[in-house]
């Protein structure tokens, strides 16, 4: 069995893989101070309850965008998970993506796990990826699966806390759709700014990335993907909704990055090196 783990600015989002199934997923939030005994126990007791022996986890693979975090988990996983070092998707991996950034070391991991699933579920097809976590990012591949660019905007969450914070009278609400927009309390008005809010920016930001990148014409699939993606699934700005994309990506990513066995040497010697080299 493998782990794999998403470790982002508010959550740790983890899921057990037996093969290519993923058996059950989880979430605790992340603090950036979190000692390797919290994260240990913490995965431990997760798999035991939900009826998965600790001992079983073969792997683990871990994105983040949180690289304080790592030295924490690598001792974690080390001490927790029988001296285990832990895969982490990072730049001069493995990824089968041609990435395009101007500095592709600043591209976040959580990103490129994002990517490295999509491509594999719409092969040669031009993809955006709308990522509604803390941050909301959209990624833009093509059907080389190149990684061309994107953008990126505060999450829903964060706008709702930034009204919080910078204003004295109001309040923090649930984020959810709002039956209206026309809202007839400051509850409901703030939920209709942040919900319809929102759905402009991704329509616009879509069409923008969809036209500049691919031109009106060409065909492209729009993913929604991440913790508040399910809020927005009757909004219709997504052609498909996948919420444990990320974690598909790094099980992908890890199984491109395993070392060959021993058999797997001798059954490849005498082929030439071009035949096993992948893009990053």
């Amino acid at each position: 069995m493998i782990l794999c783990l998403d470790i982002g600015n508010s959550q740790i989002y983890g899921g057990v893989f037996d093969k290519n199934e993923l058996l059950f997923q989880f979430r605790r939030s992340s603090k950036s101070a979190s000692s390797s005994d919290e994260i240990g126990v913490f995965l431990r007791s997760v798999l035991r309850e939900n009826d998965i022996d600790p001992d079983q986890i073969a792997r683990i693979g871990v994105c983040t965008v949180v690289p304080e975090l790592l030295h924490s988990l690598r001792n974690a996983c080390r001490k927790y998970f029988n001296k285990q070092e832990p895969f982490i998707l990072q730049a001069g991996v493995k990824t089968g993506l041609n990435i395009r950034y101007r500095n592709p070391l600043e591209l976040g991991s959580d990103r490129i796990a994002n990517a490295v699933a999509a491509v594999q579920l719409f092969p040669n097809e031009n993809l955006i990826i709308i990522d509604m976590g803390t941050a909301t990012t959209f990624c833009t591949i093509n059907a080389k699966h190149e990684f061309l660019g994107g953008a990126i905007m505060p999450g829903i969450r964060i706008s709702m806390r930034a009204l919080v914070s910078n204003t004295s009278k109001l309040p923090a609400v649930e984020i959810l759709k709002p039956a209206e927009a026309l809202g007839r309390s400051t509850v409901e008005g703030i939920q209709s700014g942040l919900y319809f809010g929102a759905i402009g920016a991704i329509r616009e930001i879509t069409t923008r990335l969809r036209r500049e990148a691919f031109g009106d014409q060409a065909a492209v699939r729009v993913i929604g993907t991440g913790g508040f993606a399910s809020v927005f699934d009757t909004a219709q700005v997504f052609d498909v909704e996948i919420p444990d994309l990320v974690l598909q990506g790094i099980h992908l990513a890890l199984q491109l990055n395993l070392l060959p066995t021993k058999r797997t040497v001798k059954k490849q010697a005498g082929e030439t090196h071009d035949q096993q080299n992948v893009k990053m």
